[in-house]
């Protein structure tokens, strides 16, 4: 569905219509009725990057089975799980919006976005079987995991998640964490329909098969130039604000923004691919999510996992992800020339001093990237010891555009994180990165809120209507003493989703 309403001259500008923009525009929208907000949109429909069901794992990431999120064991042999509980709490924020704007009417039918499946943490060897032990002591201790469960007994397992048993080599000591209360997010369908909400909304505009082209800082905000890909025509439009959710097309409009803090940020690009299943026989067998370790010099976000989906209205199973070569920032709407026009003298040493120090990684990606069907068939029997080639397909994924920025001034790294980038006077954010963005996309766009447009939230009516869109969000619901109410909480969100 083509949209091409537009509103002049409005206080907002989102450019990009994923996760992000939806959420940022539907809250922005709740908190102040009366600001006038535009959207524009490079593709024909909504939501058709990163956000796309078929390009992201679809784990509503709250720290529960991702072993990526706890650094390996300390000295004393306990695991810091400070960095689970943060993500829980976050990814608890996006629950209660989205349960929020089912309540309200706002959006409807929940499970066409979410769905509740176990969450599971699957490990083997003696060393894993230790470190999950430790993992589970540490995160058990805390309120939000008091039903984690942890085994190393098989038949246990087994009723959790069969495939993972059956053909094991039973001398090969095993371990897993179980949680039932996991989710499976499609986040193309709830940005879809929080953008279709806000549309609706009077002096709110939704156009598509628009492609910005240039922004210019102006006095009282930014001019934005986009092209109507459908005519060819180049309109220009003018807001305070301007956010640029645009997946990898983020750092094409930051650069183009040229704002001082974009100097110096370059962009890695990461294919994916997955494994797909589609056997019915093997698909009802496997309710869950399962995490294992990261394969050595991967990035955080090609952590190998066995899922259960729900996409395009049916169940099916995907393993990867498996990482891909690719020179594009965007699947569907990028160009093989993407890195290289974002290589700009500003960025040029610390993209440089990257491929210097992460050889690792520049050749786990060419490995990922020549191995056969028999090859990745191997990496999911560790997973799936009795799967068949010729149950699985293989497909693209999404791509994800990793931030690379100065540190320190002189070294640069890979972010596989998410970064806001913001400019001095705070007329423009962008967002850049992965994993776990997409999941904890209300706490992001809050952060947003509260640096560049404070006064939504300084009036007692503002924090009042924030309340009641995030309850637990001005709370440390971490600390024991608030886990009542943010069980209380918890229960409503989880009945207005329809996940109880």
């Amino acid at each position: 569905m083509a949209y091409s309403k537009h509103i002049e001259n409005p206080d907002v500008i989102l450019i990009g219509s994923g996760v992000m923009s939806a959420n940022l525009g539907a809250l922005l929208k709740r908190l102040e009725p009366k600001l006038k907000i535009q959207v524009y949109e490079v593709t024909a429909e909504l939501a058709q990057e990163s956000s796309h069901g078929w390009n992201n794992a679809g784990t509503g990431h709250a720290g529960i089975c991702e072993l990526s999120y706890t650094p390996k064991r300390e000295a004393d042999g306990t695991v810091n799980v400070q960095k689970v509980i943060e993500i829980y709490e976050q990814f608890s924020h996006s629950k209660q919006f989205w349960s929020y704007a089912v309540a309200e009417g706002m959006i409807n039918q929940p499970r066409d976005f979410i769905n509740s499946v176990q969450h599971i943490s699957f490990v083997h060897g003696a060393d894993q079987v230790d470190f999950l032990r430790a993992r589970h002591a540490g995160m058990a201790a805390h309120h939000f995991f008091a039903d984690l469960t942890y085994s190393t007994d098989a038949a246990t397992i087994s009723r959790w998640a069969p495939l993972l048993v059956e053909g094991r080599d039973p001398a090969v000591p095993i371990a897993a964490t179980q949680m039932a209360s996991g989710t499976d997010v499609n986040f193309g369908v709830i940005s879809r329909k929080l953008l279709n909400w806000l549309h609706a909304q009077p002096g709110c505009g939704l156009a598509t098969n628009h492609r910005v082209i240039d922004l210019k800082k102006t006095a009282t905000g930014w001019n934005v130039h986009s092209r109507d890909l459908t005519t060819g025509e180049i309109r220009q439009n003018h807001a305070k604000f301007v956010f640029v959710g645009a997946g990898g097309g983020s750092l094409h409009l930051l650069q183009k923004a040229g704002i001082p803090e974009s100097k110096g940020i370059g962009g890695f690009p990461i294919g994916g691919q997955w494994l797909v299943c589609d056997n019915p026989a093997i698909v009802e067998r496997h309710a869950a999510k399962v995490y294992g370790q990261a394969l050595d010099a991967a990035p955080t976000m090609a952590v190998p996992h066995l899922d259960q989906r729900v996409l395009d209205g049916k169940k099916t199973l995907l393993f990867g992800p498996f990482a891909a070569w690719t020179t594009k920032f965007l699947h569907r709407q990028g160009s093989w020339l993407d890195l290289v026009a974002s290589v700009k003298p500003h960025n040029f040493l610390t993209l440089l001093k990257i491929a210097a120090t992460n050889l690792p990684l520049v050749r786990y990606l060419v490995q990922q990237g020549t191995q056969s069907m028999a090859d990745r068939l191997a990496v999911l029997h560790i997973f799936y010891p009795n799967a068949q080639a010729k149950d699985w397909k293989l497909i693209d994924a999404g791509i994800r555009v990793q931030a690379i920025k100065k540190t320190d001034g002189e070294a640069g790294i890979v972010h596989y994180g998410t970064e806001v980038i913001t400019n001095a006077d705070r007329t423009i954010s962008a967002l850049l990165g992965a994993s776990p963005g997409a999941s904890v996309c209300v706490n992001i766009v809050l952060d947003v809120i509260k640096l560049c447009l404070p006064e939504l939230l300084a009036t007692s009516e503002g924090q009042a209507r924030l309340a009641a869109m995030v309850p637990t969000y001005a709370l440390d619901a971490k600390l024991a003493a608030n886990a009542a109410h943010f069980q209380a909480v918890q229960r409503a969100t989880d009945r207005h989703l329809q996940l109880i």
